[in-house]
């Protein structure tokens, strides 16, 4: 076929693609109908990764299965704001990897609405202010986020899904050479995953200034001369702050998990994993106790972390499966005093 006709093969195609999307957006209006008279929850995680499997099953063609997630998640996120518009709250400012994991899982058209700290996302989720919150639970490099363990301990939300985003900085500037550089904005974790970069290009010894977000030290970096910033590429291509070196972290493998909290629950997809936080007695052996009756019902635990929080000792822990898995709601029952659950949510990875 010459290139004229391959192009009206693909405008042909297009035409159908176009009345398809609008055919199924009838269909989604209908789903919303019927969902804003009962007032069930419009975005579904398991009934979403239900439907991504059943693709990547049937897929012989060229798409991957990233092309895939990536083309029907935008495609559920117009769908889900057609049937009822609703707010996300993520831990701001906008171009943060915060952002960036909203946007994996809400898509480009959404309402996002940056918050200045975890506290205030599970605030304004819990007041109703916004449907959704999206927060960081840990990071390969810095562990566990202790703020989001003390908000999911004193508010009743639940987790309803988990997004993993490779976190990866830039070092960016007007400067036309790291010479010229004379300070560096960014966050103190920034600054720590980015030490042997620092240190190899002689940046340890010019003024490193810690503000709270990497999309911050942008703007910063922008407006004054002289200074850098250590970002992600999107807050410095969203400040036009030319980037200088990229990737410049110290582990090629940091990956930071998030939250997404709201206020319903999920049904099982028959690939979850459960949060809860567990408060022991305090005794001799009241750990391995907890601990034998996961054993005992074959439930593969993930994750134990201890935390002090007010001077009382708690443990977060993960484990693969649903609380309304059978075997599972026979440890819960029996620890019911102990326990408090989290959120069951479909699996994304088994750990960080």
């Amino acid at each position: 076929m010459t290139l004229d006709e391959l192009r009206i093969e693909i405008d042909r195609i297009d035409d159908t693609l176009l009345e398809l999307y609008n055919k199924r957006m009838e269909y989604v209006h209908q789903v919303g109908e019927l969902k804003n008279t009962t007032g069930a929850p419009i975005y579904r995680p398991e009934r979403e990764q239900s439907i991504l499997n059943r693709l990547k099953e049937k897929n012989s063609g060229k798409l991957t299965d990233k092309a895939i997630d990536a083309l029907f998640l935008e495609m559920f996120a117009v769908a889900r704001n057609l049937e009822r518009p609703e707010a996300i709250a993520f831990l701001g400012p906008e171009a943060s990897f915060t952002h960036q994991a909203a946007e994996m899982k809400f898509g480009a058209m959404s309402a996002y609405v940056p918050i200045k700290s975890i506290t205030g996302v599970f605030r304004e989720v819990s007041r109703g202010t916004v449907k959704f919150g999206v927060i960081p639970i840990e990071n390969s490099s810095n562990g566990i986020v202790s703020e989001t363990i003390n908000c999911l301990k004193d508010y009743d939300l639940k987790i309803i899904a988990e997004v993993f985003v490779d976190v990866h900085h830039t070092l960016a500037s007007r400067c036309n050479s790291i010479k010229e550089i004379k300070k560096i904005y960014s966050r103190d974790i920034a600054f720590q995953q980015c030490h042997n970069f620092l240190e190899d290009c002689g940046l340890d010894e010019v003024e490193l200034i810690p503000i709270d977000s990497t999309a911050k030290a942008a703007k910063l970096a922008m407006e004054e001369d002289g200074s850098a910033a250590i970002c992600a590429d999107v807050a410095a291509k969203m400040y036009n702050l030319p980037i200088l070196f990229q990737n410049i972290e110290d582990r090629d493998n940091n990956k930071t998990r998030f939250f997404i909290i709201s206020d319903f629950e999920n049904l099982p997809s028959g690939n979850d994993k459960t949060s809860i936080l567990v408060r022991l007695p305090n005794r001799p052996g009241s750990l391995v106790d907890f601990l034998n009756d996961f054993e005992r019902c074959e439930v593969n635990l993930t994750k134990i972390k201890s935390h002090i929080i007010e001077g009382e000792s708690l443990f977060f822990i993960e484990f693969n499966g649903h609380k309304d898995d059978p075997h599972i709601e026979e440890i819960i029952k029996r620890h019911k005093d102990e326990i408090k659950i989290l959120g069951s949510y479909v699996k994304e990875n088994e750990d960080i």
